[in-house]
């Protein structure tokens, strides 16, 4: 490899890398313009596995506005990400790529004894719901730069915590 193939290399899995944490922040922050601008145009998104439903970016992106009013408080958190890039003949990166990355995602759940969204107390609320898997990203590059084509949730487990009285 020469190194302009390998600085090329590189930075791909620098922005690659970058695009899976806008992922995470676009949907902790509830952005949902940010989020819909992660992919390139005929994206993908699945979340069956998590109970959620599978279908195009923007049909995805106006179902989880609405289901994540009942989780105000939440953070994912993306690890053990692995990068493969597509290779052309004689090693220079190519235009795709995927990623499989672990999550483990803390929210809280709202219930009926919850102050109200935006009381200090509400802010301070501890997750009582908790769930992980894998998730499966499919990048293409774009003339933006590297977009998603496709989001493949695997949930291995959730967790709730019994309610406080």
């Amino acid at each position: 490899m020469t190194q302009r193939v390998e600085h090329t290399t590189v930075m791909d899995r620098l922005a690659i890398d970058d695009l899976v944490t806008g992922y995470a922040i676009a949907v902790d922050d509830g952005d949902w313009a940010a989020y819909r601008a992660l992919f390139v145009p005929g994206g993908r998104v699945d979340y069956r596995s998590a109970g959620g439903i599978a279908g195009s970016v923007t049909d995805v992106a106006d179902w989880l506005a609405e289901m994540m009013r009942r989780f105000p408080v939440r953070q994912h958190l993306i690890v053990n990400r692995r990068i493969g890039i597509e290779l052309r003949d004689g090693g220079a990166p190519g235009d795709t790529a995927t990623v499989q990355a672990d999550y483990l995602n803390p929210m809280h759940l709202t219930g009926p004894h919850d102050p109200p969204p935006g009381a200090a107390a509400y802010r301070a609320a501890a997750p009582n719901y908790t769930c992980a898997g894998r998730y499966v990203f499919a990048a293409r590059r774009a003339a933006e730069g590297w977009r998603l084509n496709e989001v493949v949730v695997h949930e291995k487990w959730r967790q709730l915590a019994p309610a406080r009285s």
